[in-house]
């Protein structure tokens, strides 16, 4: 009995006391370590397990992942609260009005929170997609409760509202596939030689290291413009965040073969005809 009695004294023993209400000790410290270890390692197996699941892409598995931790975490945060003496019925009760008045002066927070829920449930934008939002081409680089995470192509980190993403017309490079279709236009004298200018355009395409092989490229007359004879070449890439550096390549090559080849790429130009009266006054 007076060794149970030493352990209960040692548990019981007060630490930090703040008042009547307020008396951490020792035994609520060792809760506070249990919970906040049980958590740790319950979020180190969920990760592991979810990550080691090969029918999920790597953005589903973020997805699932992040809103096991955020539930997980709000709970053991309400068990912190009980061990530190705070009644959780009654803090809500008690704040439901303050809420009420918070919520209305933080729409757009609450807001950006809801669109965070729905990016992670829907996976309608993973991490790792190339999208395109307000005429910003991006990469998803982490998608957290407010915003998102992305990369530019001038490598710039930017961290955007997830309203913007929930809200605005969204383009998804790679939310269906792995690839996608891609273009160069160029403009030729009409003088030129229009099947030897689908055949280097092609054949540049064909050759080029960043554009793949199936579907295979394409050549496209597209119009008589007013100054030059309009064509296209389609091309397919994977990799669409740096897809800019392959067309750059493709159009250096272009000129290039064009010069040697002697195919003019007009300048544009107006022709001025003045009628002179036939006779004089």
């Amino acid at each position: 009995m007076e060794g149970s009695d030493k352990i209960e004294n040692i548990l019981n023993f007060s630490i930090l006391k703040l008042g009547e209400g307020f008396d951490l000790n020792v035994l609520s410290v060792i809760e506070i370590v249990l919970v906040i270890v049980i958590a740790f390692f319950l979020l180190l197996m969920i990760k592991k397990g979810i990550y080691g699941v090969s029918r999920l892409d790597l953005g589903k598995k973020y997805a699932l992942y992040n809103l096991i931790r955020y539930v997980i975490t709000i709970i053991a945060f309400c068990f912190l609260l009980e061990i530190f003496g705070f009644n959780i019925k009654i803090l809500l009760a008690g704040s439901a009005a303050l809420l009420v008045g918070v919520g209305l002066g933080l729409q757009n927070l609450f807001s950006d929170f809801v669109s965070g829920i729905i990016l992670l449930v829907d996976s309608s934008v993973k991490v790792g997609d190339v999208i395109e939002v307000n005429g910003l081409v991006c990469q998803v680089i982490a998608i957290n409760l407010r915003t998102t995470l992305v990369l530019t192509r001038d490598d710039k980190f930017i961290l955007l509202p997830n309203t913007q993403l929930t809200k605005n017309e969204l383009i998804n490079w790679t939310h269906a596939t792995s690839s996608s279709r891609f273009d160069v236009t160029v403009g030729v004298d009409y003088d030129s030689d229009i099947d030897l200018v689908t055949h280097i355009m092609q054949e540049i395409c064909e050759k080029e290291p960043g554009i793949l092989d199936t579907p295979k490229p394409f050549v496209r007359f597209n119009n008589f413009g007013e100054n030059a004879l309009q064509f296209s070449v389609y091309f397919w890439c994977a990799n669409m965040f740096r897809v800019e550096n392959t067309k750059s390549e493709v159009r250096r090559k272009i000129l290039k073969e064009f010069r040697f080849q002697g195919i003019k790429i007009p300048f544009p130009q107006r022709v001025v005809h003045i009628q002179e009266n036939a006779s004089e006054d």
